[in-house]
């Protein structure tokens, strides 16, 4: 059969419409099989950071399929896994001293949540099991990830066989879930943390597990100052590990190494996936402090945990590639420097428009959120499809945005849009974004009001 000119529709999940079909893809330029054009302002889904079609990268991975392709971790190690677990410890905090490499983020979530429980118990501590976790974030979508997970909608379909994981409220100051204003407040919603321990019973709890900034399901909520600060002080208080996702934020996104490096805190696991490789090969892990790792080694000696694909050759020397480039180019202060362009321009030609609440954003990482009402907060009703209409106009005429729909009021309400251009993205390719951007929401308010 001519594959050239079959028409396929088998591939699983779509099951109505079948995406546009890419064919090639340069910097922030991706085209489809027509020769249309798209701005890749979603860098995927926050992985390219260091844009598309790198020949160092493509270079590097060759080389190693030339050398060897498949090397089980189990009885080999290898050059390209041990000189990127070097590189991300150097960019990591000062704490940290390994990794163990996965092929996603939702198998650094699974790894992390085990290697925090047979930490717990190394030490003597079996009773602590529980890992609470933050509404409308995301974690993943095994079990334990979306157990964790604070995603209503993906939920709500596994909800028989999701495992018991306490929630607290986001941090949102834009739709405070408990109605109160910043400074005011007093942190009201950190000190959450506390009370839930308290609740549950502290001996019981692992570990309390969090997206520094909240991305695809908030779109991009940022916490003030001081609310890491205080949970790294709740968990000290009450022996729980912080275990970090920054599989969104990680490697350069939000104009530092990590995100959590704004706020001047170290986790005691950080999980990790998209920017590590930029989307080059799958790639993700688990960043281990050195406290977990003295106790297991001192321990049993070994993590009761594998993947047949940790640490795969060609996915590491990628991940290599990638962050090779991304210091050459000195890709994560750029992404502080014009992430600061890239909210001003945002700020300047949306803030007046109807339908536009907040803006905010840290590095290339920003979100848009919209709203019925301005003056009350008050969002659109869910059937009324505000942010997914507002990326279908985008899409259509040339510009890649991801809509964050619901969450970012509560579960079941509120619309959101990421922007989240690669880090190489120029003020002129910002332009011609934001242009698509205001004219789609110019056309959807009419729609909608």
């Amino acid at each position: 059969m001519d594959a050239k000119n079959q028409k396929i529709t088998t591939v699983f999940p779509t099951l109505a419409k079948q995406p546009i079909k890419g064919v090639s893809a340069k910097g922030i330029t991706i085209t489809d099989e027509n020769g249309k054009e798209y701005l890749d302002f979603s860098s995927g889904v926050a992985v390219v950071g260091i844009g598309h079609g790198v020949q160092e990268v493509t270079d590097a991975v060759v080389e190693q399929m030339n050398k060897a392709s498949f090397l089980y971790r189990g009885l080999f190690s290898n050059d390209a896994t041990l000189e990127l677990s070097q590189r991300v410890i150097d960019m990591a905090p000062d704490n940290m001293e390994r990794i163990f490499f996965t092929c996603s983020g939702s198998e650094a979530t699974e790894s992390a949540i085990k290697i925090a429980r047979q930490y717990q118990i190394e030490r003597g501590k079996p009773s602590k099991w529980k890992v609470i976790s933050k509404w409308q974030e995301y974690h993943g979508n095994t079990m334990m990830g979306l157990s964790v997970s604070g995603r209503g909608n993906w939920r709500t379909l596994y909800d028989p066989y999701l495992t018991r994981t306490p929630h607290i409220p986001q941090c949102n100051c834009y739709h405070c879930p408990m109605g109160l204003s910043y400074p005011s407040c007093g942190m009201r919603c950190a000190y959450e943390l506390e009370r839930v321990i308290k609740a549950e019973d502290p001996s019981t709890i692992s570990a309390f597990f969090f997206e520094t900034i909240g991305g695809a399901t908030g779109g991009c909520v940022i916490p003030p100052k001081e609310y890491y600060p205080i949970v790294r002080e709740i968990c000290d208080k009450y022996d729980i590990l912080m275990i970090d996702d920054e599989v969104i934020t990680g490697f350069g996104r939000t104009g530092k190494n990590f995100a959590i490096d704004h706020y001047g805190v170290k986790p005691d696991l950080i999980v990790t996936a998209k920017g590590m490789s930029s989307g080059y090969l799958p790639l993700g892990g688990v960043i281990i402090s050195k406290e977990i790792i003295d106790t297991i080694q001192n321990g049993s000696g070994k993590i009761v945990h594998s993947f047949t694909y940790s640490g795969h050759a060609v996915s590491c020397a990628a991940g290599n590639a990638v962050l090779k480039y991304l210091h050459e180019h000195d890709l994560v202060n750029r992404a502080a420097v014009e992430g600061a362009v890239l909210k001003e321009k945002l700020e300047k030609e949306l803030s007046d428009l109807p339908m536009v609440g907040n803006i905010r954003g840290i590095g290339m990482f920003c979100g848009v959120t919209f709203v019925k009402d301005k003056e009350t907060r008050e969002s659109y009703p869910m059937e009324k499809n505000v942010g997914p209409k507002i990326a279908e106009y985008c899409c259509s005429h040339g510009v890649m945005l991801l809509n964050a729909q619901p969450g970012s009021e509560d579960v079941l309400r509120g619309d959101a849009l990421l922007v989240e251009p690669p880090l190489i993205t120029t003020e002129e390719e910002m332009d011609r974004a934001i242009a698509v951007l205001k004219e789609a929401i110019l056309h959807v308010y009419e729609e909608v009001k």
